[in-house]
């Protein structure tokens, strides 16, 4: 990459039951240059508004994407991912996965 060359942006989606999997993957693009948005684990209790506020937040974190990648362990993505991937491709970004074999 070049100096003048704007580095690619990757927005992480997935549960966050897998939070060892998604700084793996957070640490792997960094290291390739790339800038990598994701959902970030919170101390604060979870009231249906504050989740509601926080899935909107994640989806403006798409809209910045150049790709969503999608990180699981056995094939595993709830509701929230599964919401996160149909607004992706309606936005017609790029959506990969951690796991090569998962049909998104």
């Amino acid at each position: 990459m070049n100096a003048r060359e704007r580095p690619r942006v990757v927005c992480l989606c997935g549960s966050l039951r897998f939070q060892s999997l998604f700084e793996l993957e957070r640490q792997r693009l960094t290291s390739l240059g790339v800038i990598v948005l994701g959902p970030e684990a919170i101390s604060e209790e979870l009231t249906p508004a504050r989740r509601d506020a926080l899935g909107e937040l994640h989806l403006r974190r798409i809209d910045l994407a150049d790709e969503v990648r999608v990180v699981s362990e056995g094939g595993y993505f709830g509701p929230s991912t599964r919401r996160e991937i149909e607004y992706a491709r309606k936005k017609r970004k790029l959506i990969t996965s951690v796991e090569p074999t998962l049909n998104l």
